[in-house]
């Protein structure tokens, strides 16, 4: 889990990100992102809708494991920005510890959030 520090508060954050931010996706997943100058560090949502799995408790483990790859690369950050991952495919489940967190760095590479000399 994240710290409570990088966690978004009340939905009108959430609502500036999906109205203002740019958005990037991948096979399973998309990142809207926008850079937030108020910030000293960045803000992480992970939506996991119900359509992706019906059970909460797979929903959980999707959005767990996706905190924890943020978390491992939050310190290769580039600025405060303030992201919302939106898991739209359960096939994340399957998926190893070590591909998530490589889909996850191309994506925030390609979003900029993550210098592409970072490995």
């Amino acid at each position: 889990m994240i710290a409570r520090a990088n966690r978004f508060k009340g939905y009108g954050g959430l609502r500036y990100v999906y109205k203002k931010g740019s958005s990037v996706r991948s096979q399973f997943f998309n990142v809207r992102y926008t850079h937030n100058q108020r910030r000293d560090t960045y803000r992480l949502a992970i939506v996991v809708s119900r359509k992706v799995n019906k059970s909460a408790v797979k929903r959980n483990r999707i959005r767990r494991r996706l905190y924890e790859i943020f978390r491992l690369l939050a310190s290769d950050f580039t600025g405060p920005y303030d992201m919302v991952c939106t898991v739209y495919n359960d096939q994340i489940l399957q998926s190893s510890h070590d591909e998530l967190l490589l889909a996850v760095r191309q994506l925030l590479q390609q979003a900029g959030i993550i210098d592409n000399k970072t490995t």
